[in-house]
């Protein structure tokens, strides 16, 4: 065995300095642990400050979300359109994604609703993987000391120690592999726990008061809810999962490794060790780029792109029809190369900061800490201040090659955990700035929400909207009767179809509802049904489920045969209420498509309904679904025109039967005869409601047509009366004309007439004058005879 090397000793002002630091070593270190405590309290008060500010965010930007959206100009300013996709955004950065204190507000209340509780599943769930990697940091602080004693055995040529410690090696990797699969276990599961408890907080106020529809149609500030809800709430999720190990874990490897190198070589090394990590990791934190908000700007975009496509699908045929392929492929590679050249920034980005960040991390850090491990190999603090033989003790204790192996082995073992645990660390700041993005989009849906139920909406205004109007609100009340008061018809957008409506029906009551297209025929429905805000006024309604609507092109869900009849009661729903497949066939026989059940398989058949059935099987559909819930009111919206006149008495006769007051918009004659009111638009904010006389507005009706069309034919008779005027006209020319010819040749007549009466007998010329004399006379009344033509045009 080589002999041992003594250490190495420090001389001069190092001497000094190392003596006077020893002389007052316990002070020193009293201080600095008050100077750190002092420091972390002000850190933490820092935080405090920033977190109660951050509670102060919300009533500011409520107090902004109710002015914003009354005011068209303060809707155009803070609500502007980004691309074609029609997504907004505020400002040109989109979403802000930053780890402030609106990151640590929005956090702070979607932890809240992912762990509600002590009593939680995920509550219990994060505690037993908080106990796992409580356990895997033991398990590598024991590998770390183990590795140095294999290491040691090794140098040492101890042949025994070295087999014995391999079997301890062996033996220890059975709870170390079980220990980080169960780690890998848990954070998936608390993953999948955090989406279920927010999906499901989601979908319930997603799909309650309307707000699926409100988002859509009444509000501009989401425009993918769907990704939203799928996408970015599973990303949000499995990011919080992964933070949370990749935070405790570090930091606890961090505390416990540094606590045990302090053991080995000293505090003084450890602390100046600290002081270099954190200053470079202060010059990395202040050189990273603002990830968060790429992140929320990426998944911004590919909302965009996803929206273009959808609509895509959802206007098919009629990009078809204008073989608008072309245009539409333009659209999508707009957004597409929107969304690449922001990837691509996004990666061109990483390089340099990924170079910084592992030169930092792997080789400065590293070597500092090679610098650190061969402190007890080389130095000696001990020996500027004790005496000679001291310290040869103290060389001859430790000094041989074999300890330093193994002190240098687990030394270094215990620093490569506590380097990776702090890269660890600075890697998750990275994955706090993602984090805060996809915050941000999970934040940005649920204030929507909260808007949304608190009726404040946030949409483009139209050009001559009348903002007084938007800023009131009417009143609700229950009642068995619909009645509207001065309830203005306002769309979303602002624009003004009906300045005060005053209607009523009552049960028994069948009203018509007809006007011109855009009058505010199906808005009266939407206000009626709460999907648009009362503006004004007063709208007496009974319950929802009293109230049952039919469109034209009838909703058909996913699910059996069944479902579609009693759509949206369930199955059990049905139990429930004593129907069974028996009264359901009844109600189709009503229809007339009994023999569609047995077609298509029976009641429990499931098919893609929207496309199997026919339009007229779907309004049937439709009409069996009414008959089914029997309501007290029926809102049927052209629902017959795919049906005959026949299917079409059925339908109106069977539900006055039941008892249902039908309110019908429709301008098919055939169906003025099932109801007694009618309220109609005159297209320029105007209206008339009042009692229906079927029979006398039919035959006004049948009078008003045939006026019309002999208006219309107006043009072409006096078309024709023109061409007749102008025939007569010509005729009377060739008339006059030939006239004139006729009296020259009576002349003529005349005078040769006379000649011959001189040389022949008088019977001859007698009979001759007589001619004459009626030649003359006929003649003579011709141009009178040609006078009345003439003159009947003109009469």
């Amino acid at each position: 065995m080589p002999p041992a090397r003594a250490k190495l000793r420090l001389t001069g002002p190092l001497a000094d300095a190392a003596r006077i630091y020893l002389q007052y070593k316990t002070p020193l270190k009293r201080g600095l642990l008050a100077a750190i405590v002092i420091t972390v309290l002000f850190r933490l008060r820092a935080a405090l400050t920033l977190s109660r500010r951050a509670r102060t965010l919300p009533a500011g930007r409520k107090g902004a979300a109710e002015s914003a959206p009354t005011q068209a100009a303060a809707a155009a300013q803070d609500v502007a359109p980004a691309g074609r996709g029609g997504r907004r955004r505020k400002g040109k950065g989109g979403v802000r994604a930053e780890v402030d204190a609106v990151f640590l507000q929005r956090i702070a209340r979607i932890l809240r609703i992912i762990i509600p509780g002590v009593s939680s599943k995920e509550f219990w769930l994060l505690n037993l993987f908080s106990g796992f990697l409580v356990g895997r940091t033991i398990l590598s602080l024991y590998i770390a000391e183990l590795d140095g004693r294999i290491v040691s055995a090794l140098v040492r040529g101890q042949g025994r120690q070295f087999l014995l410690h391999i079997v301890y090696w062996m033996l220890v990797a059975v709870p170390a592999t079980y220990t980080n699969s169960m780690l890998t276990f848990l954070q998936k599961k608390l993953a999948i726990g955090f989406r279920t408890r927010l999906v499901n907080y989601m979908h319930e106020r997603y799909l309650s008061n309307m707000t699926f529809y409100k988002v859509a149609n009444l509000d501009d500030r989401i425009k993918n809810a769907d990704q939203l809800i799928t996408q970015d709430v599973s990303k949000f999720c499995e990011s919080v999962s992964e933070l949370y190990s990749n935070l405790t874990k570090p930091m606890l490897d961090m505390a416990l490794n540094n606590w045990q190198l302090i053991r080995n070589v000293g505090g003084e090394g450890v602390f100046s060790l600290n002081v270099i990590v954190h200053v470079s990791a202060a010059l990395l934190r202040a050189l990273t780029p603002q990830f968060g908000t790429m992140v929320a700007e990426e998944q911004r975009l590919e909302g965009e792109f996803r929206f273009i496509h959808s609509r895509v699908i959802e206007n098919a045929e009629e990009i078809a029809l204008f073989s608008g392929d072309r245009a539409e492929h333009q659209l999508l590679d707009k957004s597409y190369n929107r969304l690449l050249a922001h990837v691509n920034r996004i990666y061109t980005t990483r390089i340099w900061h990924g170079m910084f960040e592992d030169f930092i991390i792997k080789y400065f850090w590293g070597a500092a800490g090679y610098v650190l491990c061969a402190i007890p190999a080389f130095f000696d603090m001990g020996e500027a201040v004790v005496s000679a033989a001291a310290a040869g003790a103290a060389s001859l204790d430790g000094g041989d090659i074999g300890s330093r192996t193994q002190g240098f082995v687990t030394n270094r073992r215990l620093l490569v955990g506590a380097s990776d645990a702090l890269g660890r660390v600075m890697y998750s700041y990275r994955e706090i700035t993602e984090l805060a993005g996809y915050t941000a989009r999970v934040s940005e849906l649920l204030n929507v929400f909260d808007d949304i139920a608190a009726n404040r909406f946030q949409k483009t205004l139209v050009s001559n909207a009348n903002v007084e109007i938007l800023n009131h609100r009417g009143v609700i009340e229950h009642s068995d009767s619909i009645k509207f008061v001065n309830v203005p018809i306002v769309s979303p957008n602002g624009d003004v179809l009906v300045k005060d409506l005053t209607f009523h029906v009552d049960p028994g009551m069948h009203l018509l509802i007809v006007g011109p297209n855009g009058s505010g025929k199906s808005s009266l429905f939407r206000i009626l049904g709460g999907l648009w805000p009362v503006y004004g006024g007063t709208v007496s309604k009974p319950d929802i489920k009293s109230v049952f609507y039919i469109p034209q092109r009838p909703y058909l869900s996913l699910g059996t045969l069944r479902d579609q009849v009693i759509y949206p009661d369930t199955h059990a729903d049905m139990k429930a209420k004593g129907v069974t497949d028996s009264d359901l066939a009844a109600i189709m026989a009503v229809v007339q498509i009994g023999g569609l059940v047995d077609r298509e398989g029976g009641w429990d058949a499931e098919k893609d309904w929207k496309d199997v059935l026919a339009g007229g099987d779907k309004q049937r559909i439709a009409m069996a679904r009414l008959f089914y819930h029997r309501p007290r009111y029926a809102i049927l919206d052209e629902c017959t025109s795919s049906v005959g006149m026949d299917i079409e008495r059925i339908m109106y006769t069977h539900s006055q039967e039941l008892g249902i007051s039908l309110m019908t918009v429709s301008h098919r004659p055939s169906l003025w005869k099932y109801h007694n009111w009618i309220l109609q638009y005159d297209g320029q904010g105007g209206y008339v409601f009042t009692k229906l006389d079927a029979e006398r507005r039919l035959a006004l009706q049948e009078e008003k047509n045939s006026i019309e069309q002999k208006l219309i034919e107006a043009p072409k008779i006096e078309k024709r009366l023109k061409e007749l005027r102008a025939l007569l006209d010509e005729e009377s020319r060739r008339g006059r004309t030939g006239a004139a010819d006729a009296q020259n040749s009576t002349a003529v007549t005349s005078s040769n007439t006379t000649t011959a009466t001189k040389t022949t007998p008088s019977g001859v010329g007698k009979t001759t004058v007589t001619s004459t004399t009626t030649t003359t006379t006929t003649t003579t009344k011709a141009p009178k005879a040609q006078q009345k033509r003439s003159a009947s045009p003109q009469k």
